[in-house]
């Protein structure tokens, strides 16, 4: 049953999408039909000698019709049922008119049917407020076949046979017109799932490139720090002290070694999955609470004096909690770093409150090369970001001593928002 059933519902498709492209072929075929079924057979027997008692007895109670009289009659029952689809109202109103004024004559005809094929039209496609009053005028129309026929058959089954039947020609329109409604209404919920589908993958992208974005920002921004500060370092102590000019050039290749290495592992996202599959087994995890005493080393080699200290159990941390703490000590350093320079003493703190991680970064440098709020960049911006995504926030001003500070407070209570 399942493969008759597929084979079916391709059928039916098929058939659709024809009917769209050529609707003329469907309501011509209905109209053909109708007229071999019911037309044709009435004119052959227009002189009233029909075959069987029955249909005989019948015929002889009503008017007998030329064949021209006849043929203009079923003409208008049949020919509007042409534009049935496109004007249902007008079609139902033209058919039932040439019915009330057949049967007023007391001429009776097989293409009556095609008042039930009428009023179906018009519960299908025609407006639905329209419907009550077709049906009013039908029901008078079928007593007064019913009383025309009072001769051969009894006016109560009469009607109940023709009003039976026009019920189930308006009950049977209005049930396709439901089931096409319901289908719209599926086809219109699949279309939005899927432009919401794409739309969150769309999102989702937007959000991973910004990821990335804010980690190659704090990557380069750091490391590119360091290895000038280094350069310059190396450049002054090349004449008077070439030693630590050799170990400044070392450092830099260790922090260049590092910055590339940490951009081939956040880069790693965007390369295909079947790619890089040797590189990938040299990617570091993302850094942490733990990385961030080597970070300090890393600009104390550049000259900075760092002071650390944490306070509370801070490896008990969400990893992304703890990514987050690192690049906002590394951002922190780096502006130390590049506004502040060498020789500048940081005070630098995570400390775990409750719910809560604070983490402080302190300078004694001058606070007039800092960058203010109206032109504080991107790497401000970036801590923000990091930060909203775990309900914290972000301070940064001048120091009571003239230094600068930036304070920054996240919540470890697991959000479902947090990476």
């Amino acid at each position: 049953m399942g493969p008759l059933t597929a084979r079916l519902s391709r059928g039916g498709q098929r058939l659709r999408e024809a009917d769209r492209a050529h609707p003329w072929v469907l309501d011509t075929a209905v109209v053909l039909l109708v007229f071999l079924l019911f037309c044709l057979p009435d004119l052959l027997h227009a002189d009233g000698d029909g075959d069987g008692d029955g249909p005989r007895r019948f015929r002889l109670a009503f008017m007998s019709l030329p064949t021209a009289g006849a043929l203009a009659l079923q003409a208008g029952l049949v020919l509007p049922l042409l534009w049935r689809r496109r004007r249902p109202l007008e079609a139902f109103g033209v058919i039932v008119t040439v019915f009330v004024v057949q049967w007023a004559l007391g001429a009776a005809l097989r293409a009556d049917v095609a008042l039930f094929i009428a009023v179906y039209s018009l519960a299908l496609h025609g407006r639905l407020r329209q419907l009550p009053w077709a049906c009013g005028v039908m029901a008078v129309a079928m007593v007064l076949v019913a009383v025309r026929v009072r001769s051969v058959v009894s006016v109560w089954d009469a009607l109940f046979f023709l009003l039976s039947t026009a019920t189930a020609a308006v009950t049977l329109g209005l049930m396709v017109r439901i089931r096409r409604a319901q289908l719209a209404g599926l086809r219109e919920r699949a279309a939005r799932l899927e432009i919401e589908r794409d739309q969150r993958s769309r999102l989702a992208a937007a959000g991973e490139r910004a990821r990335v974005a804010r980690e190659m920002h704090d990557i380069v921004g750091h490391n590119l720090s360091v290895m000038i500060t280094l350069a310059d370092a190396g450049a002054y102590a090349s004449d008077a002290a070439p030693e630590r000019g050799k170990e400044a050039l070392l450092l830099i290749g260790d922090t260049g070694r590092t910055a590339l290495g940490e951009l081939r592992r956040v880069l790693g996202v965007l390369r295909d999955a079947g790619e890089g599959t040797s590189e990938a087994l040299q990617l570091r995890p993302q850094p942490g609470v733990a990385e961030i005493d080597e970070l300090c080393e890393s600009v104390r080699a550049a000259g900075l004096e760092v002071v650390y200290r944490t306070v509370g159990d801070t490896d008990a941390m969400d990893k992304g909690v703890q990514l987050t703490a690192y690049r906002i000590v590394q951002e922190a350093l780096t502006n130390v770093l590049k506004h502040a320079g060498t020789g500048t003493r940081v005070d630098l703190s995570l400390m775990v409150r409750d719910t809560w991680l604070v983490v402080r970064v302190e300078d004694n440098g001058s606070a007039e090369h800092i960058a203010t709020p109206d032109d504080e960049g991107h790497g401000l911006a970036g801590m923000r970001e990091r930060v909203a995504l775990y309900g914290g926030t972000v301070d940064a001003g001048p120091a009571s001593d003239g230094g600068w500070t930036v304070e920054a407070t996240l919540d470890l209570t697991p959000q479902g928002g947090a990476r």
